[in-house]
């Protein structure tokens, strides 16, 4: 077994909170292995690299030797978690979740160990519970802790229908503490009621409570959001390797340091040597390489990460493209500008009317790729490198 004090320099890289305080060091010294829980309910059948930060976390306690238990959350997605939710979720079907699954399974063991990973379904032990297992459950909890919470009292407060099924969700999450008797839970930070929660049923039932780990919500590509399919600033992990380097490829310089820290395998002082040199002028479109090459080969193989860098190479920096290119902020009235006011606010065309009929002509490129619609809208929150003709470039980000 690693030595204590490394582990647990590597396990709190990335962290938001370990609760309680200085409980991860005591429990290591006390137990050669631990049982270290993360669940993820199949409700999209695609993972994103948003939520690799938690099975990267997962890899590490792996990597140390401790048991790892991904959990799929089965019976949870028949619920439909209300974190951060201002409505009611619509719960899945039976056939939606089990097809999610199937896809989970093969998808995390690009990062996972196989032959060290268990996959559990907290439908195992929750449909056997029945009615009166769930009344006693229910009664383990009050309405007013429910309350407590961030989402449930704002709804509340603000007369928003909160359904009673809802608060089941933390309950049967954090049984699943119970049926596995885990030792530490990892969640994001929108998870930290649900996972006390599970610290408290534990004592209910007489296990020793376990150690919650929260991990920060990774920002998407416009460096702003969370990272989310539905506002389309995400990196699916079974994106073609061209695509998924160039969205890397996108993110600002100060967004990259974040990526490094949560989603490379580097050890921190090599990311901290990475940084030093960026601040005593090395380009940072270099180290950024490295990144994107890191991610592509992890989902897809060494091989592809280098000719999707040759790629991208070839696309942007051959021919007339400038190695210094103006960046500017531009401002949007209602969250997106079209596509020609912005080349016109940017001074890459004179007018909308020149910037329609250098769309037409197939001249203006977004990060590389050929504008079609003269009517298309970019959303604020983003950055691209805008070309017009061979000789126009900006880098703009629309705020």
């Amino acid at each position: 077994m690693i030595d204590i004090n490394e582990q647990l320099a590597e396990l709190a890289r990335g962290t938001q909170e370990i609760l309680p305080q200085d409980s991860l060091a005591k429990r290591l010294a006390k137990k050669k292995k631990l049982v270290v829980k993360a669940g993820f309910d199949p409700t999209a059948p695609d993972l994103h690299i948003g939520h690799t930060v938690l099975i990267n976390k997962m890899r590490q306690f792996q990597e140390f030797g401790h048991d790892v238990v991904f959990l799929i959350g089965d019976f949870t997605g028949m619920i439909g978690d209300p974190s951060g939710k201002n409505s009611t979720r619509a719960p899945l079907t039976t056939e939606q979740i089990a097809e999610n699954a199937a896809t989970y399974e093969t998808q995390i063991f690009k990062i996972l160990d196989p032959e060290r990973t268990r996959i559990e379904f907290n439908s195992t032990w929750m449909s056997k519970m029945g009615a009166e297992g769930m009344v006693r459950l229910a009664a383990q909890h009050t309405v007013a802790r429910m309350l407590e919470r961030d989402d449930f009292h704002k709804r509340f407060s603000n007369g928003q229908p909160i359904s009673i099924h809802e608060f089941l969700y933390p309950l049967v999450q954090g049984y699943d503490s119970v049926a596995l008797q885990a030792d530490v839970e990892l969640g994001g930070t929108d998870q930290k009621f649900n996972l006390l929660v599970g610290r408290q049923l534990q004592q209910n039932y007489g296990q020793d409570p376990q150690i919650v780990i929260t991990t920060p919500l990774l920002e998407g590509l416009d460096g702003v959001q969370k990272m989310s399919k539905s506002l389309n600033n995400y990196i699916g992990i079974t994106e073609p390797p061209g695509e998924m380097f160039g969205k890397v490829m996108s993110i600002s310089d100060d967004l990259m340091w974040r990526y490094f820290e949560v989603l490379s395998f580097r050890p921190l002082q090599e990311i901290a040597a990475l940084k030093t040199a960026v601040d005593e002028g090395r380009n940072p479109r270099d180290v950024k390489f490295e990144l994107a090459q890191e991610i592509v080969a992890r989902f897809h193989d060494a091989v592809a990460a280098s000719r999707s860098q040759a790629e991208f190479i070839a696309r942007f920096q051959k021919g007339a493209m400038p190695e210094d290119i103006q960046e500017m902020e531009i401002s949007s009235n209602d969250g997106k500008l079209g596509i020609a006011h912005l080349l016109k606010a940017a001074g890459l065309v004179s007018s909308t009317s020149d910037a329609f009929r250098m769309i037409k002509q197939g001249a203006v490129r977004i990060d590389g790729e050929r504008v079609e619609s003269r009517d298309l809208s970019i959303a604020a929150g983003t950055t691209h490198i805008y070309q017009v003709g061979k000789r126009k470039f900006a880098k703009v980000e629309l705020t």
